[in-house]
């Protein structure tokens, strides 16, 4: 990949730092969350896997000519508004979201669309790091509290042990255990599902294996967890 002419350097390294300090709280805020909230300690990881990602394609980025295109303040000014948004609306998902918005419009202003696209997916993956909405973790992790539940009170009913289920509560002879938002299983969907998309990304199989291999992540998290809880409970 050739680099950009000189006269754009100037340009690049205003956009950057002004990225930093626009965006510097909010990413300070975001690491914090990776620190403290061990659903999301993953988030880590991300940004370098996003950049071993882009590593990857180094050859075919290397016979690519850097074009800056001004579609890239489109995006910028884009995620400028949901940033605005997000701060009227105190909302972080949503700010935190105009972070890789923005990041994919400096991209696009500072190379061009080609050089872009090629880091598309590599570039999208980040939104792996930004922690859900708790309204929406709640949406998701309930029902999972209850399906694991159920899945475990049926694995320990069939290996012969008397249980009773009473929602996410499983009532034993001589015990009762109940099935947490943290045994909900989301957590290690969560990380599973951010695994699985790497490896589907960097590994050379067919589109279809692709799409199998980050899918199945849903299941073997699912499945898991009911083992985990029915060891519990054994």
């Amino acid at each position: 990949m050739n680099l950009p002419a000189p006269k754009y350097v100037l340009q690049i390294a205003i956009l950057l730092t002004s990225f930093l300090t626009l965006f510097g709280q909010t990413i300070t805020e975001m690491i914090r969350d990776w620190s403290v909230n061990d659903n999301y300690s993953h988030g880590f990881l991300i940004p370098l896997i996003a950049a071993y990602m882009i590593w990857q394609k180094k050859e075919q980025l290397s016979h690519m000519c850097a074009k800056p295109s001004n579609i890239g303040l489109l995006v910028i000014i884009s995620g400028m508004c949901i940033f605005m948004v997000g701060n009227i609306g105190a909302e972080l998902f949503i700010t935190r979201t105009a972070i890789v918005v923005t990041i994919i419009g400096m991209c696009i202003y500072s190379f061009g669309t080609r050089i872009s696209m090629a880091v598309f997916v590599p570039l999208i993956y980040l939104m792996f790091m930004i922690p859900l909405p708790a309204i929406i973790w709640n949406k998701i992790a309930f029902p999972l509290q209850l399906m694991a539940a159920k899945l475990a009170m049926h694995c320990v009913q069939f290996i012969g042990i008397p249980l009773l289920r009473e929602g996410n509560v499983l009532h034993l002879p001589n015990t009762t255990l109940e099935v947490v938002d943290a045994c909900s299983g989301l957590r290690s969907l969560t990380s599973l599902l951010a695994l699985s998309a790497a490896f589907a990304y960097i590994l050379k199989i067919s589109y279809a294996g692709k799409w199998i291999l980050f899918l199945s992540a849903i299941p073997i998290a699912v499945l898991v967890n009911v083992l985990r809880l029915t060891a519990t409970a054994l």
